[in-house]
């Protein structure tokens, strides 16, 4: 199928990432509800107490990016399609930044990127471990050169997915002729529902260890580890 596809895209989730060493946010080994509360992270939060979220913002980096994590088999083998001219570009719901890191050259990150602040009055973006550097030694809120706030440039409770990110996604996903969604649960909108128009449109393919939603609509479901299966799929046809 992607051999012959013209166009093809794919949607990948944290199971992408947690063959890194990156925990999920959601199951029942994801830190959400066992070692941190959204509540702590949501935008209103944020522009309320900026201090108390940027301390527990550290926590939660910690928590999230172990040392030592670098892109896996998963992601390689996606840039390796990309560079091959099989896969027209990624979408991510993940904030690591592992795909732009293995090599891929169009990511839409959906949820932003944890690596990056982004100042609350001009805009500017900048690298998140000056900033967490810091907040470490004592400067909390860490502010722009401007006097803004800086916030992680990553979507927040509360906040909506950036507008034209949501838009090129959708684009991507509706010209695909195959569209991969790979370790996601596919259970968060409006994610989730790009494997709704990948399907509508073309074929869907899934990769997922368990069942999701779109398992009925897809063409293809592989119950694999993404991190055996992409490199096999990437070594016959690029």
């Amino acid at each position: 199928m992607l051999d012959d596809a013209e166009t093809a895209a794919v949607l990948t989730g944290a199971g992408v990432s947690t063959a890194s060493g990156i925990p999920s946010f959601r199951g029942d080994d994801g830190i959400w509800g066992n070692e941190f509360d959204p509540a702590d992270f949501h935008y209103r939060r944020f522009k309320s107490d900026p201090s108390g979220f940027w301390e527990d913002r550290l926590d939660l980096y910690e928590a999230m990016r172990p040392e030592g994590v670098e892109p896996n088999d998963a992601h390689r083998a996606l840039a390796e399609l990309e560079t091959g001219g099989v896969l027209d570009g990624v979408v991510t719901q993940n904030t690591d930044g592992l795909h732009v890191e293995a090599g891929s050259d169009r990511v839409i990150e959906l949820h932003g990127n944890a690596e990056r602040v982004a100042c609350e009055n001009c805009g500017q973006r900048s690298d998140a471990a000056d900033a967490r550097e810091r907040v470490l030694d004592g400067e909390r809120p860490p502010r722009c050169d401007c006097g803004g706030v800086l916030k992680p440039d990553v979507v927040l409770f509360g906040e909506r997915l950036p507008s034209v990110d949501l838009h090129d996604a959708r684009t991507l996903a509706e010209e695909s002729d195959v569209f991969l969604a790979v370790g996601s649960s596919l259970t968060v909108d409006p994610a989730a529902s790009l494997a709704g128009t990948g399907a509508r449109d073309g074929e869907l393919v899934v990769v997922n260890y368990d069942e999701t939603p779109y398992d009925r609509e897809a063409s293809v479901v592989l119950r694999e580890d993404v991190t055996e299966v992409l490199p096999r799929i990437a070594e016959r046809i690029t």
